[in-house]
């Protein structure tokens, strides 16, 4: 009997739902989907947390993407592992499985301990190259398209507005709130990375900017109520991130009813060198992936705005602007009010 809140599953195939079962039980592909449920992961980061050889685990991810439990994600000399699609009968088997077992098992406390250890090295990582990077933060950022156009584009998708609030996730060096500021009553932006929060401050300081602010604070857990701004930013940030999806559903949070998302990214490319030499995780992000995080996040999504290098240029990046909106409450009937 399925346990978990969701809408009754569809009826499966017999022989689907015994080779899933069979390929669930095996202790290190059980443990390897308990570590899933928690956010997608490269093969050699679930190596380190199961502490066995890579090649092993590759084996067990195998059966588990052949019986459809896992999902593979290719993205070039990376392989990304995540659970199946959302609401799906093998989504629903897995979390049903993995919330059965004790949350107080040895094993898997083991395992998520040393999963910790993997995202804290990763975290190390990208916060060793912004504090080495952030006073030629902007000089890095030629790398890509010309910053005006970008910004252009990301004015026009958000309106003329005003807005009330903004808050601006993983705001670095605080552009966004300086692109904002004409357009907004207040703004708030906030990072995990203090030295590009004092390069912030400085920036709005410069700029005038005293309506606008930034504070410590991380993109799984926003230090902000939850419906309390009509515009949300994330820029250049997903592909830093180790679960990109669930940092857009938290900031979709942040949301009141008719308020819009922006997130700027770059479109799947294929430059290596950035996850060496920038700390990039991803190697940009396709449509229908920040669509789908998108629309689990219950937001409505708005046509994506593809802004592409000129052709032939070496070392550019595609970026991308992915809009969305938080439906709007209804009226009570005869009041003409919110509720």
């Amino acid at each position: 009997m399925f346990m978990s809140n969701q809408p009754a599953p569809e009826h499966v195939a017999l022989s689907w739902l015994v080779n899933a079962l069979r390929a669930a039980g095996e202790p290190s592909r059980l443990r390897a989907l308990a570590l899933l449920a928690q956010g997608e992961l490269a093969v050699g980061e679930l190596a380190q947390a199961l502490d066995q050889s890579q090649p092993r685990v590759s084996r067990h991810l195998k059966v588990l993407t052949e019986s459809g439990l896992a999902e593979r994600a290719p993205e070039g000399s990376w392989v990304f592992y995540k659970l199946p699609a959302l609401g799906s009968m093998a989504h629903r088997l897995v979390v049903d499985l993995v919330a059965a077992i004790d949350p107080g098992d040895a094993v898997l406390t083991r395992d998520g301990e040393r999963l910790r250890d993997v995202h804290l090295g990763r975290a190390e990582t990208a916060a060793a190259y912004f504090d080495a990077n952030a006073s030629d933060w902007a000089r890095l950022r030629a790398l890509h398209l010309p910053e005006a156009d970008v910004e252009a584009a990301i004015l026009a998708e958000a309106g003329p507005g005003p807005f009330d609030f903004l808050v601006d996730v993983g705001a670095g060096q605080g552009r966004m709130l300086e692109l904002f500021m004409g357009r907004v009553q207040r703004a708030e932006g906030f990072d995990t990375n203090r030295q590009m929060l004092s390069i912030a401050r400085a920036a709005l300081a410069k700029a005038g900017a005293g309506h606008a602010g930034v504070r410590l604070g991380d993109v799984y857990a926003p230090p902000f109520p939850q419906a309390c701004a009509d515009l949300v930013t994330v820029h250049q940030v997903l592909h830093f991130l180790p679960d990109p999806g669930r940092a857009v559903l938290e900031a979709a949070k942040l949301l009141r009813p008719g308020g819009r998302l922006l997130i700027v990214d770059f479109a799947p490319h294929t430059l290596e060198f950035l996850r060496e030499a920038h700390a990039h995780r991803r190697l940009g992000f396709a449509d229908g992936e920040v669509q789908h995080w998108i629309i689990s996040a219950g937001l409505v999504p708005r046509a994506p705005i593809t802004l592409a290098a000129e052709p032939g240029a070496e070392e550019k990046l595609t970026v991308k602007i992915w809009g969305a909106e938080r439906a709007a409450q209804k009226p009570l009937l005869g009041t003409g009010r919110n509720p």
